[in-house]
């Protein structure tokens, strides 16, 4: 593991009081060096996330971290070739999908599931909204809140990405809808079930929103001067995380305060491929991961600090 500390200052936009200064150390599993990412963390600093890129022979595996960071506790779907650990709430309990092939080349399918620690194996629950469709079928469950209430997407027959919400306590879906977007993913909620993701605009830009718990409010943001912004998760004090894309394509962090609209970018140093965003929970600690300069994609680690 590598810690850096880098002040972020300079891409600070007028809102926030002071600036923020992120703290990155790299977590890997020794696994697999190669290719890593962490995609979700509680408020314990449990985190969730997988190694394996998911191409022909580099299958993905789930598992999920506990400080020191030291040892990493993976986990499958049973019978499943594939699986990525992409959430997790305070009670251990994981968002994420399984595949039942490894061929690559986005011909796997993907099935949401739940998963709860139970002594040293877990309890999976199917996640995976029914009204998904197309071949191959791909549903991904990615967040979970306290209250047990996970969100995820789908595609339907026309490769169209729909959001919704999974009650895993009665197992019933509802939709997450942006007005007058076909491609809506929701990808994170906090426990008053504010939901945040991304869809993309009638210009076919892709633009990152919130939305309160009753659906009645669609906040939208996306990085000045880009085309593509994507949010990924949101604590409960309202703060998302995710990414955004420069004009050469590079990924970009995304740190933003849904409250008053101010935002940073955040940029691992060692991140010359790119850094996203994916996780964060209450305490000051975000995930994500980077690309290095040899195109190895390492998982991320950041401590806020005020």
């Amino acid at each position: 593991m590598r810690t850096l500390l880098l002040a972020a200052a300079a891409i600070l936009i007028a809102g926030l009081a002071q600036a923020q200064s992120f703290t990155y150390t790299t977590i890997d599993n020794p696994a697999d060096p190669t290719f890593n990412q962490l995609l979700g963390i509680n408020d314990h600093g449990v985190i969730a996330g997988y190694f394996g890129s998911g191409a022909a022979g580099h299958p993905n595996q789930g598992y999920t971290i506990a400080g020191p960071y030291t040892a990493f506790r993976n986990f499958a779907e049973p019978g499943s070739v594939q699986t990525q650990a992409t959430g997790i709430n305070n009670a251990g309990l994981i968002t994420g999908f399984w595949s039942n092939t490894n061929q690559g080349n986005n011909q796997d399918a993907n099935f949401g599931l739940l998963a709860m620690p139970v002594g040293k194996t877990f309890n999976f629950l199917a996640a995976t909204d029914p009204l998904v469709a197309g071949q191959p079928r791909i549903a991904q469950a990615l967040g979970v809140n306290n209250n047990n209430l996970a969100v995820g997407f789908y595609l339907d027959a026309n490769g169209n990405s729909h959001g919704y919400t999974f009650n895993s306590a009665t197992a019933t879906y509802q939709p997450v809808n942006v007005a007058g977007s076909q491609q809506v993913v929701a990808a994170g909620i906090n426990d008053a079930g504010e939901t945040c993701g991304s869809y993309v605009n009638r210009q076919g830009n892709t633009v990152g929103f919130t939305r309160n718990a009753s659906g009645g409010v669609v906040a939208t943001f996306h990085v000045p001067g880009t085309n593509f912004t994507q949010l990924l998760g949101i604590n409960n004090s309202g703060i998302a995380v995710g990414w955004y894309t420069d004009a050469a394509g590079i990924a970009h962090g995304l740190y933003y305060n849904s409250t008053n609209g101010a935002w940073l970018s955040v940029n691992d140093p060692n991140g010359v491929g790119g850094t996203v965003v994916n996780g964060l929970n209450n305490q000051g600690q975000l995930v994500g991961f980077y690309t290095d300069a040899a195109g190895n994609v390492h998982g991320m680690l950041v401590t806020v600090s005020p």
